[in-house]
């Protein structure tokens, strides 16, 4: 991925925890082609990683791909952010980001005009990687519908953008509003296993859209998903041992730290990607243990084998792992 050095635009509140950045060559000159999904690596001073933030595209034309003069991002305040959204909230016009990319983790797939429609389902800040693709739809032709959900509907960015862009095929969801609230079970009967799916947003909600399709038969090459969220503990974790059996190291990995985490703090050099157990690039062979598997790229087959583990993400059910490392 190249880096660029952009110069902010305009900055714009789009919610009570969402704002927008467009973003610009200081030059004013053409930026990198991007589809829909993609996302930019910022560079956040002070972090050791660079924080992804989904490239947003609303307008309904190809070329807003193909020859962007402009890069939109849409970031949320977290309130447990450890630098990186609450850098991007003081951010103001006229102040330059450097960045990597575009990037594109969770592409939307080729298929012709007429197809079955897709459906998309985006939660909260979920919605950025999801609003290109209902844009790139619309742009090529092809029938969608977009499931918009959020607590409440004054916490829905970009929502007049949307509506205008999506039309009858938008359905907005609050959770504070009884008339409208998600029916997930719903939307999938009325939905096919013929049909692609796609949700961007909450661990929780892409959890039960993933179990909900497979419950419904759904084939996994139609079911597409973006996580935001990075490992996190969970309750009831506790620390265990790894024993990296190639290089002769034995670390102990804490409750709130992953083993990749733990491999950079010694001075080893893993190798990973997403940091979210999606990507398949931080595999490693179990020698010995039980894994504790929490990504989403192995099949159940897989993690039922116990011979392999995702060590951005997942842990150990033993008192001690063996790695081929």
């Amino acid at each position: 991925m190249q880096t660029l050095k952009l110069i902010i635009r305009e900055v714009r509140q789009e919610s009570p925890l969402i704002r927008s950045f467009r973003l610009a060559r200081e030059d004013a000159g053409p930026l990198p082609a991007f589809g829909p999904g993609a996302h930019l690596k910022v560079t956040v001073p002070g972090l050791r990683e660079p924080r992804c933030y989904s490239l947003v595209q609303l307008a309904p034309q190809a070329n807003h791909f193909a020859e962007p003069q402009e890069y939109r991002l849409g970031v949320r305040l977290e309130e447990t952010s450890q630098g990186g959204s609450r850098h991007m909230h003081g951010l103001a016009e006229g102040d330059t980001l450097s960045v990597e990319g575009p990037k594109n983790d969770f592409p939307l797939h080729e298929s012709p005009a007429g197809d079955e429609p897709v459906v998309l389902i985006a939660g909260g800040i979920g919605i950025t990687p999801v609003a290109s693709m209902a844009a790139a739809l619309k742009a090529a032709g092809r029938d969608f519908h977009l499931h918009y959900c959020g607590r409440s509907k004054d916490q829905l960015a970009f929502l007049p953008e949307l509506e205008a862009l999506a039309g009858d095929a938008l359905s907005v969801h609050a959770d504070d509003d009884p008339s409208c609230r998600f029916d997930l079970q719903a939307v999938l009967a009325a939905a096919s296993p013929r049909q692609h799916l796609y949700v961007c947003g909450p661990k929780g909600l892409i959890d039960a859209v993933i179990a909900g399709a497979k419950a419904r038969h759904w084939p996994d090459a139609h079911v597409h998903f973006e996580l935001f969220a990075t490992a996190a503990a969970q309750a009831g974790d506790q620390p265990f041992e790894v024993e990296l059996r190639q290089s002769g190291r034995t670390l102990t990995i804490p409750a709130d730290k992953t083993i990749v985490d733990v491999m950079e703090e010694e001075g080893c050099d893993p190798m990973f990607d997403c940091k979210r157990g999606e990507c398949g690039v931080c595999q490693a062979t179990v020698l010995e243990g039980e894994p504790d598997h929490r990504d989403y790229y192995l099949s159940d087959t897989e993690k039922a084998s116990g011979k392999i583990i995702q060590i951005c993400i997942s842990r150990a059910k033993s008192a001690r792992l063996v790695l081929d490392l």
